[in-house]
């Protein structure tokens, strides 16, 4: 059933196309656009606060990244969720290095409050720091492990009705749907261990999120599940984090479904197992 509900998404996206904003920051602008691009969304990296309420009335939906945070950015940023709730459209929250300061663990609960229709894309340590728990976050980068987060998950999504996506070696998902029909979490381990030595995977895996999003699929997994085979792929062709960050893009572009349901490698979590406790 899942794996289905990834290759509908995927097609649906390629055939729809959907034009997704992004506040992103400066590190990835072009990573995050070009992995959009590649996978078959239509990206725009708009900041202006002056045109955001016209970009909000017909984007797909709204990706915040608050990865060079300043003053500035946290008021553009807090009206271009206002803007995304009045038409109704999902918000992705990348709350990059919540928990390395003050600010950015309560500019990233701020917005995770103020967001109507959430989903939340972050690495473990990120991810248990806005649910208010001690991480071991190093600046950006996590300290934690992806299954020691799953609680703090469970609680964002309960705090805020949130979708929240996992990064890590192994990625989880956590859907309230996928909870209450089947008493479960989604457990993703596709991916390579080299994607941490190039900047902004995680951001593009938040934009993809947001691309699936804008044509129905606010779980998280179709994004993660690309993504992560994507780069799979991608690692099994290049020489080196560089050539991965092009490689990378080659992937999205290629990927088709068959390919896809072979390579997926996609298990449930029964949320009673000790793994969640």
């Amino acid at each position: 059933m899942h794996t289905q509900l990834i290759l509908n998404a995927l097609r649906s996206l390629r055939e729809q196309k959907p034009l997704v904003v992004n506040i992103t920051n400066y590190v990835v602008m072009n990573n995050t656009a070009n992995a959009l691009l590649a996978v078959g969304a239509s990206p725009i990296m708009a900041h202006s606060r002056q045109e955001m309420a016209d970009m909000m009335s017909f984007a797909g939906a709204l990706v915040i990244n608050i990865g060079t945070l300043d003053s500035v950015w946290i008021e553009r940023m807090t009206f271009a969720i206002e803007q995304a709730n009045l038409h109704q459209k999902t918000v992705v929250l990348d709350p990059v290095g919540c928990g390395a300061s003050a600010l950015r663990t309560a500019t990233s609960r701020r917005f995770a409050e103020l967001a109507e229709r959430l989903i939340i894309r972050g690495n473990a340590s990120e991810i248990i720091a806005l649910a208010g728990e001690f991480s071991q976050g190093k600046g950006v980068d996590s300290q934690d492990s992806s299954n020691g987060a799953i609680k703090a998950a469970m609680m964002l999504m309960k705090t805020y009705g949130a979708s929240v996506v996992i990064s890590g070696e192994t990625d989880y998902i956590i859907h309230q749907a996928f909870i209450e029909k089947e008493k479960n979490i989604l457990a993703l381990d596709n991916g390579h261990s080299m994607m941490p030595k190039v900047t902004g995977m995680g951001c593009s895996l938040s934009a993809l999120v947001g691309a699936f999003a804008a044509i129905g699929e606010t779980s998280g997994l179709a994004a993660a599940a690309v993504f992560g085979v994507a780069g799979e792929i991608a690692a099994e062709q290049a020489n080196g984090p560089g050539s991965l960050q092009l490689a990378i893009l080659d992937a999205l572009y290629h990927l088709d479904e068959a390919t896809l349901a072979e390579r997926l490698a996609l298990t449930a979590i029964d949320t009673s197992d000790k793994i969640i406790g």
